[in-house]
């Protein structure tokens, strides 16, 4: 079907003559007519097929057509990031060429005042198309800058990528805004339960149109490496050393890997620039421009550029990680093979992401190609193992910890690792013999933080000392030995009169004991050095006669202090 068949306004199809659009695509043929009847549109399909062109030339006609308000906005369409948004903004000022009587304007964060005063001036002078993201467009409903009161078109584009995004709340409270008489139309690239029930609440009576729900253009030729994380750069090393770097997108889930990727290969000399959510609104315009303009030859980019930014000649796509979800590879990939033209696919399957891509085969309903690591590499994991359960649950791969060998190689070194026996027959039950060694040590070292018993008199005692050999502790044989034999000496000595011979050091104690202050004996010399120290003279001439240098000073009259001043 040809755009001239349509019943579109003629400064539309003028504008369309002069880019060189003269044909319909699939879903564009079936949306424009529903919606230039009036009719609320759910459309589903995959990214790169016009869906754009599909709402926008419509509505474009119908407003250049008259019949709407001058000072109001008539037409909101939500974009779930700036980027879209300004892609969107951009496609309005191409289709609109010939429309003097339609305005737009673009309303998204991360600007700075001047750009905040533009978009106020826009709602006061009454924009006929706004382009917004829902955070900035509820910001200006909030401070009573923009009326939706009158709106009669509203656009939800890319409506599943801003439920994901947490905008469902968002999108609600703005419709809760818009008149019953409002038009709506709501285009996603999935169909998930979750839209079904937003185009319950917003739709009434809906015209559906689905084409190829979220399956890969067929020109697109899918390629992957199965490979460990370390082996990723190197892959990416080889395939740039090998073909063109002109128009090549490496995508990454996270933003910290987008830019150690980027760092890397501008170490290789590559032309590479990055692509995130942590620059700033103006360094993300200057890299999409330097990217569409030529000047940079590789993006690294998180999914923020996965969805629809519009680049025709993209070559090649580099899945560096692979997506969560299978409609996110389909975005991804869907970069590349736009406008008839063919493409490449790559992405690189590491160990612990074998099952996500198996099912993402399986929701392709095909098996992707599987490439041979390049040399010097080494080995890749095996795609086909099955998962082996770790202890957190999660799947693991490839080595595993129960050989003998494995076993034999940790020798016991710290806690989870098998452990070698004596015998040298290899255990792998570290909890027996962890505790096996914990008690062997308690047994065998004494408890120093035991608190000793007090020592009590036992009942019927004859007080002949017999309770204090009966409450020490056991002693060795050599010990016990030593002490009987003292026993005999101090008898034999008792016996013959004689007084038991002791060392000095115990006759000094006993000397300097006093009856009865045994235990105080020790706190008193410490005491007793303490008084000295205080009590000891600071120097053997008065106190009067000590005198500090500032005392001097303060002695000397006021005009020998004056001269001190004059002195060289």
């Amino acid at each position: 079907m040809y755009f001239d068949e349509t019943q579109l306004n003629d400064h539309v199809l003028d504008a369309l003559y002069d880019m060189r659009f003269d044909k319909c695509t699939p879903i564009q043929e079936k949306c424009i007519p529903p919606i230039l009847e009036g009719r609320d549109l759910l459309g589903v399909a995959q990214t790169g097929t016009g869906k754009t062109a599909a709402y926008l030339l419509p509505i474009l006609s119908k407003l250049d057509d008259g019949g709407y308000p001058s000072d109001a906005i008539n037409c909101v369409i939500m974009s779930p990031t700036r980027e879209l948004a300004q892609q969107i903004d951009q496609a309005m000022q191409g289709f609109g060429y010939y429309l003097s009587g339609v305005s737009s304007v673009a309303v998204y964060g991360g600007n700075d005042g001047n750009r905040y005063d533009q978009e106020l001036k826009s709602f006061q002078m009454g924009a006929d198309v706004v382009i917004a993201t829902p955070g900035r467009l509820i910001s200006h409903i909030s401070l009573g800058s923009a009326d939706l009161s009158k709106v009669s078109f509203f656009v939800l584009d890319e409506a599943d990528r801003m439920l994901d995004m947490g905008f469902a709340e968002d999108i609600k409270m703005i419709a809760s805004k818009l008149p019953s008489t409002c038009q709506t139309i709501m285009f996603s690239a999935t169909m998930p339960d979750k839209i079904e029930e937003l185009a319950k609440t917003l739709l009434k009576n809906p015209v559906e149109v689905k084409i190829a729900v979220s399956k890969p253009a067929e020109k697109i030729k899918q390629s992957a490496y199965v490979c460990y994380e370390t082996q990723k750069i190197g892959i990416i090393k080889d395939l740039f050393r090998k073909g063109d770097l002109n128009r090549v997108i490496v995508f990454s889930g996270k933003k910290q890997k987008v830019k150690a990727i980027n760092r890397t290969l501008q170490q290789m000399k590559i032309n590479s620039g990055e692509m995130h959510s942590d620059l700033e609104q103006a360094e993300r315009d200057e890299i999409l421009y330097k990217f569409k303009s030529g000047q940079i030859d590789v993006l690294v980019a998180t999914d923020i550029v996965a969805r629809g930014i519009d680049i025709d000649d993209i070559a090649m796509v580099i899945n560096f990680d692979v997506p969560h979800d299978p409609e996110d590879y389909v975005h991804r990939i869907g970069r590349t093979a736009r406008a008839q033209r063919d493409g490449i696919a790559i992405t690189f399957v590491a160990e612990d992401e074998i099952y996500s891509f198996k099912q993402i085969e399986k929701f392709l309903g095909r098996e992707v190609e599987k490439v041979a690591l390049p040399e010097g590499l080494g080995e890749a994991p095996d795609y086909n193992a099955a998962p082996s359960k770790s202890k957190n649950g999660r799947a693991r791969r490839g080595r595993s910890n129960n050989t003998k060998e494995g076993n034999a190689k940790t020798n016991g070194r710290g806690r989870g690792r098998g452990r070698i026996d004596k015998n040298n027959v290899p255990t792998t039950d570290t909890a027996t013999v962890d505790t096996t060694v914990d008690n062997t040590q308690t047994t065998d070292a004494p408890n120093k933080t035991r608190k000793r018993k007090p020592r009590r008199k036992p009942e019927n005692s004859d007080n002949t000392g017999n309770e204090r050999t009966e409450n020490k502790p056991k002693r060795s044989e050599n010990a016990n030995k030593k002490y009987e034999n003292a026993n005999k000496r101090s008898e034999n000595a008792s016996e013959n009169g004689e007084k038991p011979k002791r060392n000095n050091q115990q006759r000094r104690r006993q000397q300097q004991r006093k009856p009865g202050e045994e235990h105080k004996q020790g706190n008193r010399q410490r005491t007793d050095r303490k008084e000295q120290q205080n009590n000891k003279p600071i120097a053997s001439v008065p106190a009067v006669k000590q005198s500090s240098a500032l005392t001097k000073i303060l002695k000397k009259p006021l005009s020998w202090l004056k001269s001190l001043g004059k002195k060289k």
